[in-house]
């Protein structure tokens, strides 16, 4: 029951992640719409802020599926 719980758990992140995202794009539109000039610098820093927020997104399914099969209890 506490490995279904902790599993759970952990894919909570995933919304989190897509939040993270979700701001990292609307900035960049932002920032572009502000200054048209620097949109090519921008969009790198966009590219990688969204990059390491995905990077999150990964992390968690990882460590739900984990903590599902890998762990085993000890009952």
């Amino acid at each position: 029951g506490a490995k279904s719980i902790g599993a759970g758990a952990a894919t909570i992140a995933l919304a989190g992640a897509a939040v993270g995202i979700g701001n990292v794009l609307s900035s960049s539109i932002h920032s572009v719409a502000r200054n048209p000039s620097l949109a090519k610098q921008s969009f790198g820093y966009a590219i990688l802020g969204f990059a390491l927020t995905e990077a999150i997104a990964l992390f968690a399914p990882m460590m739900a599926f984990l903590i599902s099969f890998v762990f085993r209890s000890h009952a």
